[in-house]
């Protein structure tokens, strides 16, 4: 026989109404009820008729997930699914499902989205990346369809709801350590200059040496997607200019990876020859030879806020933008060492 509403209303010990208005996920219903309710629901082996209920309520209990890049590429670097494991806890616990949304190209991202908000395939939309003159947060603004950033907008940042760190205190920080640890020549290697977290990271590299006395060289700043080709031989134009770098930020712990693989190729060693320090502390860098000293960003937490803000914002839609900013702590690893004062030298 099937269980029913009411046979699952009679488990809990609650009313029927309560037993839909949990299925719904209305937010009047306290935590503690709701538990209860699924609890009584999984021991019953009771399925809502999901399909029913999301053409009655015109939701479809779906987030959609915008990566920056095809998820080839994107599921390379272990920031992604680190961030996806976020997300995907409170996506669970809120009983959400989610829809990866990828491109080659900004316009095939941006017809995707499209497809997703006028076919109605999601409730709101998460983007993991923020760009300079993003055609897709242009979009979901004009549509007023619900969306959060994982990232700073580089505009209409007081109308956009995003997740983040303070990259430009983080950047200033780990810079800051290589120049404590008495390094004057530091370079600076982002990837692409369209996205905000590079240029904010830049920004931060910057000040750091500005704040030092210390002069920002043209030539020791480099940007680069993927360490292959023109990153190899962007690395190893760094390292054989007159007075090449002896510290080195890198905007990301992969490409530090690429990074510190070209350099061996060159016969300079890491920490040496060369201090590293770089971003996100994913799990490669702790792992890696040498263990790299990074900046934590805490990557699960910038996912689970932000799909925890956009809920909120599909839920209540009044909600007003929030701006969430994550903390971030460095990690010292073997990465980079002092560099001896010139009469030590």
């Amino acid at each position: 026989m099937d269980v029913t509403i009411k046979d699952v209303a009679r488990a809990a010990g609650v009313a029927p109404s309560t037993v839909s208005r949990v299925i719904a996920d209305n937010p009047r219903i306290s935590p503690a009820t709701k538990r209860k309710v699924k609890q009584a629901m999984e021991e019953m082996g009771y399925h809502p008729n999901v399909t029913a209920r999301n053409l009655a309520s015109r939701t479809t209990k779906s987030l959609g997930v915008v990566l920056p890049f095809s998820a080839d590429k994107a599921l390379q670097n272990p920031f992604f699914p680190e961030v996806l494991r976020g997300i995907s806890s409170i996506a669970h616990e809120m009983d959400y499902s989610l829809v990866l949304c990828t491109g080659e190209t900004d316009e095939e991202m941006l017809e995707a989205v499209k497809r997703m908000v006028y076919s109605s395939q999601t409730d709101g939309i998460l983007l993991l990346y923020s760009q300079v003159r993003d055609p897709i947060q242009s979009f979901l603004l004009e549509q007023k369809f619900p969306f959060v950033v994982v990232g700073r907008p580089a505009e209409n940042g007081n109308h956009v709801t995003h997740v983040d760190n303070d990259n430009i205190q983080a950047s200033k920080d780990i810079t800051k350590h290589l120049i404590d640890i008495g390094h004057e020549r530091v370079a600076f290697i982002g990837g692409s200059p369209e996205l905000v977290v590079t240029l904010d990271r830049l920004q931060g590299y910057e000040e750091a040496l500005k704040e030092a006395g210390i002069s920002v060289e043209e030539n020791y700043k480099v940007h680069t997607e993927f360490l292959k080709s023109g990153g190899r031989s962007a690395v190893r134009a760094l390292m054989s200019l007159t007075h090449p770098p002896t510290g080195l930020v890198v905007a990301d712990d992969l490409m530090t990876i690429g990074v510190i693989s070209t350099l061996e190729e060159a016969g300079i060693h890491v920490p040496e020859d060369l201090s590293i320090v770089s971003f996100n502390n994913v799990y490669l860098a702790q792992v890696s030879r040498p263990a790299l000293t990074t900046v934590d960003v805490h990557i699960q937490a910038l996912g689970t806020e932000a799909a925890a803000c956009l809920i909120e914002n599909v839920q209540r839609r009044e909600q007003p933008p929030k701006r969430i900013i994550i903390p971030h702590k460095i990690e010292y690893r073997s990465s980079a060492i002092s560099r001896p004062a010139p009469s030590e030298v």
